[in-house]
């Protein structure tokens, strides 16, 4: 896995120095595809499925008692590594809402479940658009995979971070020996869980073969971005807070909106990417067998 990525960092300098075309494609392909629109959609989509999406994942924690502490570690790690700023402010008014969306009938946990998948399924068309893929999935097998992603995605999320706790603890204890050392990983632990998110978004969501060879630069670089994203949102907000005096107490919203907006941009772009670098990588095996 370190040489795949140490190769596809040297990949990605040698494209940025010597293919000023290749990069002037990926451009003229994002404008195409409108991203900033399909962004725009997905981040609407995003905030209608907010609090139904944490609402089915605090379901699932809650039938089993054992796993609250590890609940509450995703909400803190959530919130630390993927909300840029106002995170006390955001995570109250969400608690507060999916604490109400608990308090609702059979009727209204199904409804809350539909429109949790109705954000899995844009997020499979907005892909599979940037993937060209004319093919659908037959309905029964798109519903299935939706539906395992949703109640499976906090267990397994709630694992890795049970495991991430683990081998930060015994970091911590070889720092010991290597000063400054965990504090180091610990920097480079948003990056990496970034990446391997990315890496499943573009292989696993698309209906058709992604190779790794141009999903590991693409996430590398959705991964750059998407962090270098949050701090720079994060630090506009901090030194230019005009904000809370056009929007008051309602600043939050749009707050939130802009940031998970900007989050579907980063999603869309290191998309582009990947598809830009696939069909470079398939030219360049083509020519080299005619050749």
């Amino acid at each position: 896995m370190n040489k795949k990525v140490e190769q596809s960092i040297v990949q990605i300098k040698a494209w940025g120095l010597r293919q000023p075309e290749w990069w002037l494609s990926y451009l003229k392909r994002c404008q195409e595809d409108q991203i900033t629109v399909n962004a725009g959609y997905l981040a609407y989509v995003t905030l209608l499925s907010l609090v139904p999406l944490i609402a089915v994942g605090v379901a699932i924690f809650s039938a089993f008692p054992g796993f609250e502490q590890t609940r509450l570690a995703i909400e803190n790690f959530i919130f630390t590594n993927f909300v840029p700023t106002s995170t006390d402010s955001i995570k109250a008014h969400i608690s507060a809402f999916t604490g109400n969306a608990n308090q609702m009938t059979a009727v209204g946990i199904g409804f809350l479940a539909a429109i949790a998948l109705l954000l899995i399924r844009n997020v499979d068309s907005a892909l599979n658009r940037i993937w060209r893929v004319q093919e659908k999935r037959p309905m029964m097998i798109s519903f299935a995979i939706y539906w395992m992603v949703l109640t499976l995605g906090p267990v397994l999320l709630g694992a890795s971070i049970g495991v991430t706790s683990y081998i930060v603890s015994l970091v911590s204890f070889a720092d010991q020996g290597i000063p400054g050392f965990s504090g180091f990983l610990l920097k480079l632990l948003p990056y990496v869980i970034s990446m391997a998110g990315f890496i499943m978004l573009y292989t696993l969501v698309p209906n058709t073969r992604v190779s790794f060879r141009a999903a590991i630069p693409g996430a590398l670089f959705a991964a750059l971005l998407f962090e270098l994203t949050k701090k720079g949102f994060a630090m506009y907000i901090s030194h230019f807070p005009s904000y809370e005096v056009i929007y008051g107490a309602v600043a939050t919203v749009p707050i939130l909106f802009v940031w998970v907006y900007l989050s579907w941009i980063v999603v869309l772009l290191g998309a582009e990417f990947t598809v830009c670098l696939g069909e470079r990588q398939t030219r360049s095996l083509l020519e080299n067998k005619q050749s």
